[in-house]
């Protein structure tokens, strides 16, 4: 059995691994590769295989990273299943198809800034493509072996990441030899909000394992819902805002069900609270269908209260006059809106509105990446541009980091424990991580496995 690292080796983005059997070419994820301009636009259009040529497509979540590169696929020829979740089909279809819409925005921004003998910018994909894609998700139950043919096994387990993510397990024949391979996409954590804890493996022959946090240790998610009142509450006092940048998939469910929590426990004062994304919108009316998927404390919430995404002092914006309004408005309110890290969406407008009143306050809600808005604020810088304008940073800015939804150092450790007292775990690859965080999760898990986990490079193949 062959693997090919074909994205997220050496790095975190654009997850795709190509298993090849003497009978089978079968593709883990195919995630868009992020970073700058021209470098992920020739990484992401080009297949290093013909794409008709694959069987199948396993893709373990609705992330971008993991998934933002099917249509693309797709357009190139690829006309096989895409085995997933039903949750992650959900989500990767309106995940993808606002994808669509954002690239052409984009390719009709720079075909008005480029100059005449600059080649035409073009989308990777269209809507068509996404809606051709999406007619090929099959959708698997978690838990249950799915007989995929006579040499192919799968079985999906709740990696605990976001709303319908996977553990790959597969049991496949090459060479008249059973192999059991297993794909732990991004593994999540214990004790998230919304999110059942990932679930153990029984042992593998080989596993391919992310490595995102593999040196790090987050804080605990419970101390985010007693912050989160506690801001609340004072904005209530002084009558201020508070804006919260937050990514359309779940971080805002995540608030959202903290809020609801709060009102429901009637700890937080009378101060309405609106979600200004049309994304997280449409996300919402996923998680509301699958509320089966989710952790016991749901089950709990839901036995009393039928709607643990909506209450009385909760408003979902839908048109861009009414995200306009809020500018407007008096008095203390809350606002969530895209994206996380402040790049782009409608919280830009909200910051321009609030940043420079003292009485308003920003609270961030995970990492900021270098040299975006949201790590300008994070930095306390004094002034910051929003748009073509410098604002001084007078509100408060918080930062709250509890709710990352990938493994630390003591989920890793905990996982690879309590999996490897179940089965032996044979060769680990360890991918979906930079270098210094992979090679400190190869140091934690060595007693764990058979073999020394080893860490693949991009384009990098390992028969097995």
């Amino acid at each position: 059995m062959k693997i090919t690292f074909l994205g997220a080796a050496g790095e975190v983005t654009g997850s795709q691994h190509l298993i090849e059997t003497d009978s089978r070419r079968i593709l883990l994820d195919c995630g868009l590769f992020q970073g700058h301009r021209q470098e992920a636009y020739l990484k992401n259009s080009r297949f290093a295989y013909p794409p008709e040529s694959l069987d199948a497509v396993f893709l373990s979540h609705g992330h971008m990273d993991h998934c933002g590169n099917l249509p693309r696929l797709f357009n190139k020829g690829f006309r096989g299943p895409v085995f997933c979740t039903s949750a992650t089909a959900d989500i990767a279809e309106i995940m993808l198809k606002d994808s669509a819409r954002i690239q052409e925005e984009d390719a009709r921004y720079l075909a008005r800034k480029l100059e005449d003998k600059h080649p035409p910018i073009e989308p990777l994909y269209s809507e068509d493509d996404v809606v051709g894609v999406a007619k090929q998700f099959e959708r698997l139950e978690y838990q249950q072996w799915h007989e995929l043919g006579d040499d192919l096994k799968v079985r999906f387990l709740d990696a605990g990441h976001i709303l319908g993510s996977a553990i790959i397990e597969m049991k496949i024949k090459d060479q008249r030899e059973w192999r059991h391979l297993v794909f732990t996409g991004d593994l999540g954590r214990r004790d998230l909000p919304l999110l059942r804890d990932p679930e153990l493996i029984e042992g593998c022959e080989v596993l391919i394992s992310e490595s995102t946090y593999g040196n790090r240790v987050h804080e605990k998610a419970a101390d985010v819902k007693e912050e989160l009142a506690q801001i609340l509450d004072e904005a209530y006092r002084l009558e201020g805002r508070v804006i919260i940048p937050a990514f359309s998939l779940g971080r805002t469910q995540q608030i959202i069900y903290y809020l609801n929590d709060l009102y429901n426990e009637k700890r937080i004062p009378h101060i309405p609270v609106f979600v200004d994304s049309p994304l997280s919108t449409r996300l919402v009316s996923v998680f509301r269908a699958h509320l089966q998927d989710m952790d016991d404390d749901v089950q709990r919430v839901i036995s009393t209260d039928r709607d643990p995404f909506g209450f009385s002092l909760l408003d979902y914006v839908s048109t861009r006059e009414e995200s306009i309004a809020l500018n407007k408005r008096k008095g203390a309110f809350v606002v969530i809106a895209g994206s996380g890290m402040c790049e782009n969406g409608r919280v830009r407008h909200h910051l321009k509105n609030g940043i420079s009143n003292s009485e308003n306050t920003v609270v961030l809600m995970g990492y900021q990446a270098a040299h975006t808005l949201g790590r300008r604020l994070q930095n306390k810088d004094p002034k910051v541009k929003i748009f073509d304008r410098y604002y001084d940073v007078n509100a408060k800015v918080v930062q709250l980091s509890g709710l990352s939804g990938h493994a630390d150092v003591e989920d890793f450790k905990w996982w690879y424990e309590e999996s490897a007292k179940r089965g032996n775990i044979g060769q680990v690859f360890l991918v979906h991580g930079e270098p210094e965080s992979a090679s400190a999760l190869a140091m934690l898990i060595r007693d764990q496995c058979d073999e020394d986990p080893i860490i693949p490079q991009y384009h990098e193949s390992f028969e097995v």
